[in-house]
């Protein structure tokens, strides 16, 4: 018998297929045939909802975007986290490369090539209208505290987003692991006196860095 479904939930059977093959077998192992074959529908149905297997790319970023915002937004209304816990939390759901479930390292590796520029710069653009919105209440609430001393909480955090996804996205800026150390703590300084923070309030953002950022708190507190 002929399963006919609604077409929102035949566009996410046919992503949720992509994400996992392209994990699997990588963006350019992946043809459209074995989507086919893994969803169980024709070739005709596929485009219907998609031109192309970039595509279909295309939409898996644009879904990842979306899931990763909204995340951030049930955190950052969280009130029952202290604001600067709540800080990076909200950045760490923000990572794309942690998150977006099956597939998302694969997508930000298609993302990064460099024939994808324009895509890159998609995420990018998305990225930079989508976080400064749920970071600025965030201050805002610190400025009530006392934790914080700014007249521009939304835009203290638009500066914030510009410079991380530019100066520590590897495509844009090469950097030795030492060179990325002192970009690290320079941009968590420069950020508390942005906000008007206390210094080393906010060197927990270290942890966004991961093993590196593991060896800048030592150092933070010598």
């Amino acid at each position: 018998m002929r399963v006919v479904k609604e077409a929102e939930e035949r566009r996410n059977e046919i992503l949720d297929a992509a994400a996992e093959l392209f994990g699997q077998k990588g963006f350019d192992g992946t043809s459209t045939n074995d989507i086919l074959g893994k969803v169980g529908i024709a070739r005709g149905t596929l485009y219907y909802h998609f031109k192309s297997k970039e595509d279909i790319m295309d939409a898996l970023i644009e879904r990842t975007n979306a899931g990763m915002l909204e995340a951030a937004k049930q955190i950052a209304g969280d009130r029952s986290i202290p604001v600067i816990d709540r800080m990076l939390r909200v950045v760490m759901a923000l990572n794309i490369s942690n998150g977006g479930g099956s597939g998302s390292s694969e997508i930000m590796e298609h993302i990064h090539q460099p024939q994808n520029a324009l895509m890159h710069q998609k995420v990018q653009k998305a990225v930079i209208a989508g976080v400064p919105p749920i970071l600025a209440p965030i201050i805002s609430e610190g400025i009530e505290q006392g934790l914080f001393n700014t007249e521009y909480p939304y835009e203290c955090m638009e500066m914030v987003v510009v410079y991380a996804t530019t100066i520590f996205d590897n495509d844009m800026i090469e950097m030795t692991e030492e060179m990325r150390m002192s970009r690290i703590l320079a941009f968590i300084a420069n950020v508390e006196r942005l906000l008007g923070a206390k210094s080393g309030s906010l060197m927990s953002v270290m942890q966004m860095f991961g093993s590196a950022g593991e060896a800048g708190q030592g150092a933070g507190h010598e």
